[in-house]
């Protein structure tokens, strides 16, 4: 994975939480925040917290003597996701790296993550981290992407950024987002780490934006294809959306557009 992969950095984050948040996560984030709540934790460890969207949803679910640390590898995204919620005392807001989490052995009662384990650079070795702070018993609760062809949105922005850059498409939403969707590879590396049991569920479900030009944006400028384009030529970051946008209109209209999303979730127990 390029290191590019893992940059949310300058404008992203807000691009980020204001395009792609209601465009595909929170419906995801909504349905992850139930299941972990369901387990009545006192406390949760979540990690690749992103802009807070799990966050959100999760801490008005837990008891109000729950702990609640929310951890993220990059600083402006977990800065972005604590202004955004505000003070709340059960939160504890830290900068940690997933596949080297700075907290004792059995610790939580609950980890969860959102869309990030893909961004793992040693996915075993970050699911070894969870059950290791996880108490006896404690659940990890994470989702994944499907195929980038199960999710149209993205599969479009690819095509239309490949078709500017045919030489060297920038592949990072199908490499990184969507590259890690096999569910039998991901039982076998939950497993591989030491949980007793893992349990997966596929859930699909739509996208819906008032217009072609806002997932263009949310691709291709609030997620790390923006550093992909931009390392191919910076000058063609304007002219690969408005290609996006078209091949969206194409596909999906020209008023509000609706796109198929598909995600795994994944429970495992310590």
């Amino acid at each position: 994975m390029p290191d590019t992969d893992k940059l949310f950095i300058g404008s992203i984050p807000d691009l980020y939480e204001t395009y792609l948040v209601p465009l595909i996560f929170e419906a995801y984030a909504e349905d992850l925040a139930s299941r972990v709540a369901a387990l009545s934790p006192r406390s949760v460890l979540e990690t690749a917290a992103g802009t807070g969207v799990v966050t959100r949803f999760l801490v008005y679910r837990l008891q109000s003597d729950a702990r609640y640390v929310v951890t993220d590898l990059n600083q402006p995204m977990l800065d972005h996701a604590a202004a955004a919620l505000g003070t709340d005392n059960r939160i504890t807001w830290q900068q940690a790296d997933a596949l080297d989490l700075p907290f004792d052995d059995e610790c939580f009662d609950a980890v969860t993550c959102q869309f990030g384990v893909m961004f793992y650079p040693d996915r075993v070795t970050g699911y070894r981290e969870a059950r290791r702070v996880l108490k006896d018993g404690g659940k990890f609760i994470f989702n994944v992407w499907d195929e980038i062809r199960a999710n149209e949105f993205a599969h479009v922005v690819t095509e239309a950024a490949t078709a500017v850059f045919p030489d060297d498409p920038p592949l990072f939403l199908a490499r990184t987002p969507h590259g890690y969707y096999d569910l039998d590879a991901i039982r076998a590396d939950v497993l591989a780490a030491g949980f007793s049991e893992v349990a997966s569920e596929t859930i699909e479900q739509t996208s819906i934006a008032p217009s072609a030009h806002h997932p263009a944006i949310a691709y291709c400028q609030g997620t790390p294809l923006r550093n992909e384009i931009e390392a191919r030529d910076a000058s063609l970051l304007k002219h690969v959306t408005e290609k996006a946008a078209e091949a969206i209109a194409r596909r999906f209209g020209s008023g509000p557009v609706e796109g198929k999303i598909r995600g795994h979730v994944i429970a495992a127990t310590r």
